[in-house]
């Protein structure tokens, strides 16, 4: 292993892969009202492919990775993806990002696979706003659920998403945080980033400085380490709490100078960065008998091209996919 580093000497080891870019709800902050375009199945990658390509990269350095969507639990046979990935011998962490609907019903076999944790999208915890954010009736309950039997099967620790949005679910940020005293829950507040085809006109921005200020009513926050991981989050904990509250600033204070991480979107194209549109295709050159060699130099080209940082605070917005194509 020679290790991955970018032209800013950042060392890349993180691979986010996409298995499919539909999903069992449709987020105001993620799919337009419209609808998108969803990709044929024979355009997405088998899980022989993305094997693939995460054993080249493995070789190159990779030693993490995350399986998101869309939904990744409602593609087929996501175990069998997990167990062939768990086999690679440079792999020592793979975890999954879900909305957690589906995930009381799957989270024991994910386990036996070799997952080794969930991060849980959960925007609201009132039935009333998580039919309004997710567009469809879905019951708030069955994330919740989904949490605790997450939590029993060992997939920990789960971490729980939360993109605030000023009078949307902002109001929440104290409900949520009292979870991390009462509950031992681990909560990430995200700041919303704007997207392509977004039909979201009632969402309006809740900087993370905003979010701490309206915290302060229930202690001060103490900075604290991550449990796991090594993400972009900046972890804190209220007084008493075992567990913590992580703050993701894409806006107000972007993280970009310590970005490890590459995306394989569920087509097969390779995305250096999240809020850029450029990517490489992979699935063509797999579908022609590439050799790992020249795999491994696209990779190594992707990560060659993957910018200082993104300009989304001067106004540019990734036009190409919208998030359901790129996985988050």
């Amino acid at each position: 292993m020679t290790g991955l580093s970018d032209s800013f000497q950042r060392p890349i080891n993180y691979l986010r892969i996409s298995v499919t870019d539909r999903c069992n709800l449709r987020c105001i902050y993620c799919v337009s009202s419209g609808g998108v375009r969803l990709i044929s199945h024979g355009e997405i990658l088998t899980y022989e492919e993305i094997y693939t390509v995460a054993q080249a990269a493995a070789e190159l350095g990779i030693n993490k990775i995350r399986l998101t969507g869309g939904e990744p639990l409602i593609r087929s046979g996501l175990p069998k993806l997990i167990q062939m990935l768990a086999q690679i011998d440079a792999i020592d962490d793979i975890s999954l990002t879900t909305n957690g609907t589906l995930l009381s019903r799957y989270a024991a076999e994910l386990k036996s696979a070799g997952l080794r944790r969930v991060n849980v999208s959960l925007d609201t915890l009132k039935q009333d706003k998580f039919e309004f954010i997710t567009r469809l009736g879905n019951n708030v309950g069955e994330v919740l659920e989904g949490i605790e039997v997450a939590k029993s099967v060992g997939l920990n620790p789960v971490k729980l998403n939360m993109v605030v949005m000023a009078g949307i679910n902002d109001d929440e940020l104290l409900d949520f945080a009292a979870k991390t005293i009462a509950e031992e829950w681990h909560v990430r507040f995200i700041e919303h980033m704007p997207f392509a085809d977004e039909d979201t006109p009632a969402l309006r921005f809740v900087s993370v400085s905003e979010m701490r200020r309206r915290l302060e009513r229930l202690g001060e926050l103490e900075p604290c380490l991550p449990s796991v991981g090594n993400g972009p989050a900046k972890y804190f904990r209220l007084p008493h709490a075992k567990g913590t509250i992580g703050f993701i600033t894409p806006i107000s204070e972007h993280f970009c100078f310590h970005c490890n991480r590459l995306r394989l979107t569920a087509d097969g194209k390779l995305r250096p960065c999240l809020l850029a549109d450029d990517e490489i295709d992979l699935k063509q050159p797999l579908r022609s008998g590439i050799s790992s060699a020249g795999l491994k130099q696209l990779i190594e080209q992707a990560v060659a091209n993957k910018p200082l940082r993104h300009h989304l605070a001067e106004g540019y917005v990734p036009k190409e996919r919208p998030m359901t194509q790129v996985g988050g």
